[in-house]
């Protein structure tokens, strides 16, 4: 895929136009690409745990994150509700000496390791499957497509698309501002004889997570940024794979592509081909392992917090060997 870039609004249309999924899974379809993954393919995932070795995927939730309050999105903030300190005192009211405590959180469900789900982007007004955005997204919610209907179903054939390590070098790591094309994820995956296809859910490591891990949150949220290319579009409708996850707060490369432009690649791959999109990951572990044992497909399971009404949802991803 080529294009002008100083004419985002054209390329996206074009773009919109060639991968769209609008009724591909009738009018009333609230998951997208989650169609692919099947009962299927969840068995075919099931027989690649041999060692039983786990991983999680998620970063930490808490006030060290990453945040900077862009559209007001802040760090996780806890706070107790009850302490040991009230049980010791004896003023929490219960008998026979028996004492607990209880937290709360508030946070913003976007601000580490998540889903974007598909009441999360437009594109002019209209959302995934062609509807009208102020019907499906209001004041009380995604009253459509709200990600609780997809709290059942993100488990299945993960497959890591070790990027950094195979295309970045010796160090691992992308440098920001780095466009992963089509050529770079199916090199990726030749390099690591692993295939990509229907109903898999795709990681895609960058490396930028353990270059902040090393450095500093620094622009992490919202700055510069290694990510995938608006060109991969085609790629993404193309393999028919279930969902889409990185290691970077936004997904595509940043800045993007285009002079004027911010998150080209979401207008189209949320709103028209319908893709669940993971941001945040944690993914050097798993990337570690892979490595190790030459085996970049496993079990996953990634489920969405059943969040009535949510555009997205916190997710502690499990990764299984």
């Amino acid at each position: 895929m080529t294009f002008d870039r100083t004419d985002p609004e054209g390329a996206i249309a074009r773009a919109a136009k060639a991968c769209s999924n609008w009724g591909r899974w009738g009018d009333d379809d609230v998951l997208g690409t989650l169609n692919f993954l099947d009962e299927a393919k969840r068995r075919e995932a099931a027989a690649l745990v041999r060692r039983g070795i786990s991983f999680s995927l998620s970063q930490r939730f808490d006030m060290n994150g990453p945040q900077k309050g862009w559209r007001r999105r802040t760090n996780p903030v806890h706070t107790m509700l009850d302490t040991g300190t009230d049980a010791a005192l004896g003023i929490q009211g219960f008998p026979h000496g028996i004492g607990g405590a209880d937290d709360v959180i508030a946070m913003p469900l976007q601000c580490s390791t998540q889903w974007d789900g598909l009441g999360h982007i437009f594109d002019h007004g209209k959302a995934w499957n062609g509807r009208p955005a102020e019907k499906v997204v209001t004041s009380e919610g995604d009253l459509v497509t709200g990600i609780e209907h997809m709290a059942a179903h993100i488990a299945g054939r993960g497959v890591l698309l070790d990027v950094a390590r195979v295309v970045g070098g010796a160090d691992g790591e992308l440098p920001d501002g780095f466009a992963i094309t089509e050529e770079h994820l199916t090199a990726t995956a030749e390099a690591q004889h692993v295939t990509v296809g229907r109903g898999d859910l795709v990681l895609v490591r960058t490396g930028q997570l353990t270059r902040v891990h090393r450095e500093g949150w620094g622009d992490y949220a919202g700055g510069p940024a290694p990510g995938l290319s608006f060109t991969t579009a085609g790629w993404l409708h193309r393999t028919e794979i279930a969902a889409i996850a990185t290691d970077t707060w936004g997904f595509e490369v940043r800045p993007n592509e285009f002079e004027h432009a911010f998150q080209p690649l979401h207008q189209v791959a949320i709103p028209h081909i319908g893709l669940l999109i993971g941001e945040m990951w944690d993914l050097d572990a798993l990337a570690e392992d892979c490595a190790a044992d030459g085996q970049y497909a496993f079990w996953l399971t990634a489920a969405a917090l059943p969040i009535t009404g949510a555009v997205g949802s916190p997710v502690n991803p499990i990764a299984v060997k």
